[in-house]
């Protein structure tokens, strides 16, 4: 290993090694010539960046000869860009005009960490998203982020994905849109195939990691996802993106834009379609989707209505792989049934407001429904027909109760409610938000026999099952931050209240009749200290709370229902952005109490439940980092540790045998789905100008299925590596020509990335049953770019 270090340090030295020279100067308002501060100024095209101090003043240091583009950023202003040829330490002074239209920045910048922030967060621009967007779902084009695994139920990252953050799963992740709650109320999981092509309207991604700041819908329990959809476009534009694939993959999308017509309005438009075969047997997809967005733009005023869709029919590959298949039969899928599908349709209406009232004093606010619609169809053999509420049949005067049967279960609804944030900067040093949410979902859940075996053709049949959910969902929250010379302190205290109904019958037809209230309190502190210009340490305490999804009430009653999460989450870490080097190191320490987790206990009717667990913790060290070793050559890199604990831990088993269930008691266990280290890295080289080809590479070790620690029940660990070819041209009347070849998993890593496991006493035998979800080898992704 010290060996490889020492010839890498070699072969590197030539490009680290030259002369450091620097850029320094003064950023100011061109028609008062007062000084701007915190500014940012950034050299485009490498990493080096840094903000205005109180005077206005900047200073980017070990910078290597050559060209550099310098673009200055401030809200309220244009924008203003300067091309530098440095040879040797310069000073340039920069004026800023006042913008007279409002920033979209200004919508969600209430659920957003700023960069002085005591937060642990990264920042996804829509240029890093346009490199891999080629069909795979948004959770494959954040894999590169710290702390994150992702997997898909196809195995090639179209159809149902799926991403953790710190080990969390998505019902544990924070997703809004725009500022507006995206989780599913009931299930609190995020449902990316619903939303194909989702990535192509979007501009930026901000990922906070941990309890992070409060924002509105479920709690964020392992991280946040605040997206912000399309922003202001000042000129006309279309584009046109095609891609195909491997496993018959296609994905053709067409984006429109007005510009701004007479300083005023803007129209975007989007409409896409995603088709895969998949690498599963019968895991195919058919994905379409379209996005609109009008906005109005006055002097102190921004309206903007977003209107987008997607509709998903997917076969189900949702059972995954027996262990005993994997080697012979690595794409199985026990669904043979032509319709075994997956259908849904999700409307999203998004109408956002912001007013400036003064240089001090501006509002935001929103209105939002969503509706969505579908079912999933299932083939079931030898049925009891009493279990769908159908009476015997008689046939040649025999009695016929059991059948094979087609069944669809439905989901039907609605989600509607509004966001609002007030804030107030008197002075540079003082911020202060008060913001909220109130939402209300309305969700029928039904089944429904369309044929069968033994029942009469046209016979029309009633649901089988019929129930509703109905939650409100009420947050307030009110943040503030102050800053004394170098120190930034921050307070964030949040108010969320629930009130949550289910009544009718559910899938075993067993009548609901049940209510929960709830109300947390989740107070966050912390600061930020500037050591020197481009290096800062922060550290904070948060506390969130989390009620149980609908299945833990539907599985439980009053008497037995679980009680909801607590976690405790400490982050503290060293920001540092110096000539062409960034990084971040982190610390986090996430304690938990009443976390909720399966333990293989079931029910009165046999469905398994997740129980309380007294207490558990998650530990870990970040680090995130990027360097421009040249103007050629760049890499990326990002590795978490972390040791992931349950204190105590009583895992129950079916014991047919002798009936009821066997227990067993485990202490200091290792959390399910959360490997002790992931680690990502791209290193990306310029060969020729408009040209790139990039590595990307992605480790993460083993995983346990359970929270037994249980080497038996395993995800190993896999290191999987991408080639990314990308070359970009002009041509009279075609802004852009891009190409981008995506090779995934070039040297076809045979590997897992998700299962499930669950034992069983049988016959004298103690067996376990591992399934698992199979990524794909080596395939790749071809795309053509135009841009008019």
């Amino acid at each position: 290993m010290k060996k490889l270090l020492f010839i890498a340090a070699v072969i590197l030295m030539p490009f680290m090694v030259s002369a450091q020279f620097s850029i320094t100067g003064k950023i100011s308002d061109k028609s008062t010539g007062s000084a701007l501060a915190g500014a940012s100024v950034n050299l485009e095209n490498s990493f080096s960046s840094t903000r205005t101090d109180a005077s206005g003043n900047y200073s980017i240091k070990n910078l290597k000869a050559g060209n550099y583009l310098i673009r200055v950023t401030y809200l309220g202003y244009l924008s203003v860009q300067h091309h530098i040829n440095l040879n040797g330490n310069i000073t340039l002074d920069l004026e800023l005009i006042t913008n007279s239209l409002p920033a979209d920045e200004v919508l969600v910048r209430s659920t957003r960490a700023s960069e002085n922030s005591a937060s642990t967060y990264s920042n996804i621009s829509k240029e890093d998203l346009e490199k891999n967007n080629l069909g795979q779902d948004l959770p494959f084009l954040l894999n590169q982020s710290p702390s994150v695994v992702v997997s898909s139920d196809a195995g090639n990252g179209v159809g149902y994905t799926g991403i953790r953050i710190r080990g969390s799963d998505p019902t544990r992740l924070n997703v809004t849109i725009n500022g507006i709650p995206y989780n599913d109320p009931e299930s609190q999981g995020t449902y990316w195939v619903n939303l194909p092509d989702f990535a192509s309207s979007v501009d930026n991604i901000q990922i906070q990691r941990g309890v992070g700041s409060s924002t509105n819908g479920a709690g964020a329990f392992g991280g946040s996802l605040n997206i912000q959809t399309t922003t202001r476009n000042d000129s006309a534009y279309a584009e046109l993106n095609n891609t195909i694939g491997s496993y018959q993959t296609a994905k053709n999308t067409i984006n429109i834009g007005t510009g701004l017509i007479a300083n005023k309005f803007s129209l975007d438009g989007r409409l896409s379609r995603i088709q895969s075969d998949g690498y599963m047997d019968r895991a195919s997809s058919m994905l379409k989707s379209y996005f609109m967005s009008a906005a109005w733009y006055g002097k102190k005023d921004l309206l903007r209505a977003n209107v987008f869709s997607g509709s998903e029919k997917t076969y189900q590959a949702w059972n995954g792989v027996p262990e005993n298949l994997l080697k012979t039969n690595r794409t199985f899928n026990g669904f043979t049934y032509d319709d075994q599908t997956d259908n849904y349709i999700q409307d999203h209406y998004q109408l956002l407001y912001s007013h400036t009232f003064s240089s001090a004093f501006s509002a935001n606010a929103a209105l939002h429904y969503t509706h969505g619609r579908g079912y999933y169809e299932e083939f079931k053999e030898d049925q009891n027909l009493s279990n769908y509420g159908i009476a015997p049949y008689t046939s040649g005067g025999i009695s016929i109760s059991r059948s094979d049967l087609v069944r669809r279960r439905w989901l039907d609804n609605d989600f509607y409610g509004m966001t609002y944030s007030l804030n107030y900067t008197p002075s540079k040093a003082f911020n202060f938000t008060l913001g909220g949410a109130y939402n209300e979902y309305d969700g029928d859940h039904f089944g429904e026999v369309i044929r069968g075996q033994f029942i009469p053709i046209g016979n029309s049949l009633p649901r089988y099952y019929n129930g509703n959910g109905f939650k409100t969902d009420f947050n307030t929250y009110a943040k503030a931050e102050y800053g004394i010379g170098k120190l930034n302190l921050f307070a964030d205290l949040q108010l969320r209240s629930i009130d949550y109904k289910i009544s009718g019958t559910d899938k075993n037809r067993m009548d609901l009749n049940q209510s929960d209230k709830l109300n947390f309190f989740n107070p966050k502190i912390g600061f930020s200290y500037d050591l020197e210009q481009g290096s800062s340490l922060y550290a904070s305490a948060a506390v969130a709370n989390k009620e149980p999804n609908r299945d833990d009430y539907i599985n439980s009653n009053p008497a037995n229902r679980p009680s909801s999460e607590n976690l405790t989450d400490i982050e503290a870490g060293y920001r540092l952005r110096r000539g062409r080097f960034t990084a971040g190191l982190n610390g986090y320490a996430m304690f938990y109490k009443d976390q909720l987790v399966l333990t293989g206990k079931v029910n009165d009717v046999g469905e398994y439940i997740r129980q309380n667990v007294d207490k558990s913790n998650r530990l870990g060290l970040e680090i995130d980092s990027k360097l421009q070793i040249n103007n050629q050559l760049s890499w990326a890199f990002t590795a978490a540790i972390s040791k992931n604990k349950i204190k105590n831990f009583t895992e129950y088993v079916d014991d047919y045998d002798n009936g009821g269930q066997i227990v067993n008691n485990y202490t200091n266990t290792d959390l399910a789905f959360s490997p002790k280290f992931v680690g990502s890295s791209e290193l990306s080289f310029l060969p020729f100008k408009k040209t790139e080809i990039a590595l990307i590479s992605k480790y993460v070790s083993d995983q346990y299925l359970d929270n037994t620690s249980n080497s038996e029940r395993m995800l190993d660990a896999f290191f999987v590596n991408d080639l990314r070819l990308r070359y970009n041209t002009s041509i009279k009347g075609v802004k852009n020509i891009g190409v981008t070849l995506l090779f995934n998993n070039i040297f076809s890593e045979l590997y897992e990335a998700n299962g499930y496991t669950f034992s069983y006493l049988y016959g004298g035998t103690f067996t376990t049953e591992n399934y698992y979800y199979p990524q794909a080898p080596r395939n790749f992704l071809l795309s053509l770019s135009l841009k008019f």
